[in-house]
């Protein structure tokens, strides 16, 4: 069974860092990168970032660039992909998804991914 599993959110002041994983189970990373997106109250879920595992590229939305980094890791047969972000801003409060492409190419439509994880809270707040 295809499953993502969010945790790392929480409460941070304005400036502070967190980081946040997407564990996976059921599949490997090495064919479908993974993406994380947020989503807002009154707002569309929007993309973040996302990694592919099979060549290593990146994607970040600008309002995170510079601030953001996301990684994989297989260490131990655990697949899971973290998004460290720092220097966090009120603005990035939401809750945040991870999510597997299943079509597509890009990294910044909700509509192509799927097999989307509970979410986690961020709140950045002082």
């Amino acid at each position: 069974q295809v499953q993502l599993v969010e945790s790392g959110g929480g409460l941070v002041q304005p400036g502070g860092s967190l980081r946040l994983s997407c564990a996976a189970s059921g599949f490997t990373l090495d064919y479908n990168p993974i993406g994380w997106f947020r989503q807002a109250p009154g707002k569309e879920r929007e993309g973040v970032s996302c990694i592919s595992s099979s060549d290593g590229s990146t994607y970040y939305a600008d309002s995170v660039k510079g601030r953001f980094t996301i990684s994989i890791s297989k260490e131990n047969a655990k697949n899971t992909v973290y998004l460290q972000m720092n220097s966090l801003k009120p603005e990035d409060t939401a809750v945040y998804y991870c999510a597997t492409r299943i079509r597509g190419y890009g990294c910044s439509r909700a509509s192509d991914f799927g097999a989307w994880g509970q979410g986690t809270q961020v709140t950045v707040s002082s």
